[in-house]
C-alpha cells in the first residue's frame, strides 16, 4: 500500500507538471502572437495618477485651454472667398472654436448682417456694445450666430466672438459661410 501511495503521488506530481507546462506554453504562445498586434502610445503615459471618472471632462478642459492659448485666428470662408478672423479671449469664443469646422447657410437681415440659429447653445456674457463694426462676429442670445457686414449703432446686447478683417459688403442675399481653425 505504501508503494501504491508513492506511485499515485508521483503520478499527480507529473500530471501537475504537464498541466503547468501546457498552461505556460499557451501563455507564451498568446504573448508572442499578441506582440505583433501591440501598439504602444506614448501620449497616454503619465507619471501622475489618472482619475478616469473625469477623463472626458478633463480632456475637454485641456482642449479648451489649448484652443485659447494657441488659436487666436480662424479662417472664415464666405461664398468661396477666404477671410482672416481674430478671435476674442472669452468662453463663448472658446466653445465656438471647439465646434469647428462648421459650415452654415446664413440668412440676410436688415441690410447689415447675416445670421444662423445654431444647433448648439454657447455660453454667453452679453453686453450692449452700442456700436457694431463691419466684420464683427457676435452671438445673439445663446445660439444665434451673427456676422455684421456694415457698421452701425445698436441698442441690442451680444457676446462678441471675433472680428473678420476687411469684410466687404455681403449684399442682400443669403451666404454660405465656413468657419475653420
Amino acid at each position: 500500500m505504501n508503494n501504491n501511495k508513492k506511485i499515485i503521488i508521483a503520478f499527480l506530481i507529473i500530471l501537475f507538471i504537464v498541466i503547468g507546462v501546457a498552461i505556460a506554453y499557451k501563455i507564451i504562445e498568446k504573448s508572442v502572437t499578441d506582440r505583433g498586434n501591440f501598439k504602444f502610445n506614448v501620449e497616454n503615459i503619465s507619471s501622475d495618477p489618472v482619475d478616469t471618472t473625469n477623463y472626458e471632462k478633463d480632456n475637454n478642459k485641456s482642449e479648451e485651454n489649448y484652443i485659447m492659448e494657441n488659436v487666436t485666428n480662424i479662417n472664415v470662408i464666405i461664398n468661396s472667398k477666404k477671410y482672416n478672423a481674430t478671435i476674442e479671449n472669452n468662453e463663448t469664443a472658446k466653445k465656438f472654436i471647439s465646434l469647428l469646422p462648421q459650415e452654415f447657410s446664413m440668412k440676410e437681415l436688415n441690410g447689415n448682417e447675416k445670421y444662423i440659429y445654431m444647433d448648439n447653445s454657447l455660453p454667453t456674457n452679453s453686453t450692449n456694445p452700442k456700436h457694431i463694426e463691419s466684420g464683427d462676429i457676435m452671438l445673439y442670445g445663446d445660439d444665434c450666430l451673427v456676422i455684421f457686414y456694415k457698421s452701425f449703432d445698436t441698442k441690442y446686447s451680444y457676446t462678441k466672438i471675433g472680428h473678420i478683417d476687411n469684410l466687404p459688403d455681403l449684399g442682400n442675399d443669403n451666404v454660405n459661410v465656413k468657419f475653420e481653425r
